[in-house]
């Protein structure tokens, strides 16, 4: 699933793509995507006329805002926008299509299709689920170690699992939040209320500098995620312990070791974080 690094990375592009244009019209073909209104012929008239103002970022999920509108997009597992010319012809995965007034067209295909879009009235978005139960935006310069440690305490769940928690902090999942551990020396199944608040201020710098290091990189291309203009990210040739069971550590040279936390997958280095 993209994470923060690829969905600001997708905002990036996209914003250089189709800032300012206007969509004529919208074709649906999997209507199990649009969410809110739930009635596709609704959804695509009131889109139809707008014009794309800016594109924001909140957790995981794309904001587009346009003239009276903000459509709140989730890429979930394989969701990938492109710009194409409207003569090109379209893939099978293909599903939603906003045809532009300069004869391109802005193309959402999604192999899974899980994605999910909603389009609300502008301004009410974050009022609204999915938006409004969202953690603290970890880029944001209002993110403090304070704003970290607070949900960290009410809860006795490993902090992998924490971290993961979309209310907790927005944007996370199993990439970064397994290198940002790394680099706070924190082992994945320790006990959330239980770490030393030079933990998390170990944690909070390291779950930023994670990120900024990985948005610079135009995020990670694990498996299928490419940008808004067709290119992989580079990140993953940084990473320190996602994806590297039995590689020697780049710190300590002991090997990397799998194991499941909460579910998930999760790559430690048992030397650099002890539990």
């Amino acid at each position: 699933m993209p994470e923060l690094p690829e969905v600001e990375t997708v905002k990036r592009t996209l914003t250089e793509l189709i800032m300012k244009e206007t969509i004529t019209k919208v074709s649906v073909g999997w209507p199990k995507m649009i969410k809110e209104p739930d009635d596709v012929t609704l959804f695509s008239t009131m889109m139809a006329g707008q014009t794309f103002k800016s594109i924001e970022r909140r957790g995981k999920f794309l904001i587009f805002r346009l003239d009276d509108y903000s459509l709140v997009s989730h890429l979930r597992m394989e969701g990938r926008y492109s710009v194409s010319n409207s003569d090109e012809p379209t893939t099978k995965h293909t599903h939603v299509r906003f045809f532009l007034a300069n004869g391109k067209e802005l193309r959402y295909a999604d192999v899974r299709k899980f994605g999910t879009m909603h389009l609300f009235p502008l301004g009410t978005e974050c009022q609204r689920l999915p938006l409004v139960k969202l953690g603290p935006e970890p880029l944001s310069p209002d993110f403090s170690p304070v704003q970290l440690k607070e949900p960290l305490q009410r809860t006795t769940r490993a902090i992998k699992s924490a971290l993961l928690d979309q209310t907790v902090v927005a944007g996370l999942g199993n990439i970064y939040v397994d290198e940002a551990l790394f680099k706070a020396r924190v082992h994945p199944e320790k006990t959330a209320n239980m770490l030393t608040d030079e933990e998390i201020e170990q944690l909070f710098i390291s779950i930023k500098q994670t990120l900024l290091d990985a948005v610079k990189a135009g995020g990670s291309s694990i498996k299928s995620y490419v940008n808004g203009q067709g290119e992989m990210g580079m990140f993953q040739q940084q990473l320190n312990v996602y994806g590297r069971t039995g590689e020697p550590c780049h710190t300590c040279d002991n090997m990397i070791v799998r194991s499941v936390v909460g579910g998930r997958g999760t790559h430690t280095c048992p030397t650099c974080q002890p539990s």
